[in-house]
């Protein structure tokens, strides 16, 4: 059954699953969807264009899916959209997009912890850990199983790659690619996530393709381009390896060094 505490305010056309929880002094504006099994704490607002899948957990004083702070932005209809089992803490801020691309994604499992700010067009994947007072700016692109330590400003257009972890209260002013450790400032390749890897089942295998791959890239004085024909030719069956691959050949601002 479906509670919402009197206090909130409901738009007239905003959609409520089922078994959703609303706290007191709530907003919930109309354009919005709500799945079922959400649960919506108090003084939080949820702005036109927000979609949110079945089971989030939304805290205290949240606001989720206000307007992109972009100069350019004219009020154009666009989006936010939270996956299933996501959790927002407390004050977080969450934009929706610009005309750029429509729609602010975050996806499945996800936790955003207390202050984080996902700004305009930023696409987060599933199982991604933003702690406490992340910032992302705009048009960042997250890929799945993703952490960020807390405190950590993220610099518009960077992408990072799955299974990598970035140390807290540093600065991303590049591209950080997949499946490894970054730590330092300037920010800098520490090593594979292996840790995190070997709890997700990741084989001894493919650790040790990737291992291989990341002193092609980092410690033989390669150029990026140079390292990338390298890896193919050695490791040419790898699917992990040619993900990574993949991460290179798309950076548009450059990695980490």
């Amino acid at each position: 059954m479906t509670t919402i505490h009197p206090t909130s305010v409901i738009g007239n056309k905003a959609e409520i699953g089922d078994n959703v929880k609303i706290g007191p002094f709530s907003i919930i504006e109309n354009d919005v969807k709500i799945g079922n099994g959400c649960e919506i704490a108090s003084h939080v607002l949820v702005s036109s264009g927000t979609n949110l899948g079945a089971g989030c957990k939304i805290h205290k004083g949240a606001v989720l899916g206000t307007d992109p702070q972009d100069l350019k932005f004219e009020d154009e209809k666009t989006f936010l959209e939270i996956g299933e089992n996501t959790t927002v803490r407390e004050f977080a801020t969450l934009n929706r997009a610009t005309t750029h691309s429509y729609y602010t994604r975050i996806g499945k499992n996800c936790l955003i912890m207390a202050y984080a700010h996902v700004a305009h067009d930023c696409q987060i994947g599933n199982n991604v850990v933003l702690a406490n007072s992340v910032n992302l700016a705009g048009h960042v692109i997250i890929e799945d199983f993703v952490g960020i330590g807390g405190l950590t400003p993220v610099h518009q257009f960077v992408k990072i790659g799955t299974q990598s972890f970035i140390g807290g209260g540093l600065r991303i002013p590049k591209d950080v690619p997949p499946y490894i450790l970054a730590m330092g400032e300037p920010l800098r390749f520490a090593g594979l996530n292996k840790i995190g890897m070997q709890r997700r089942g990741f084989s001894p295998e493919t650790l040790t393709a990737l291992r291989d791959a990341y002193k092609i890239l980092y410690r033989q004085n390669n150029t990026t381009i140079e390292a990338i024909d390298k890896i193919t030719e050695q490791f040419p069956e790898s699917a992990e390896v040619k993900h990574l691959i993949g991460f290179l050949e798309s950076c548009d601002r450059g990695i980490i060094r």
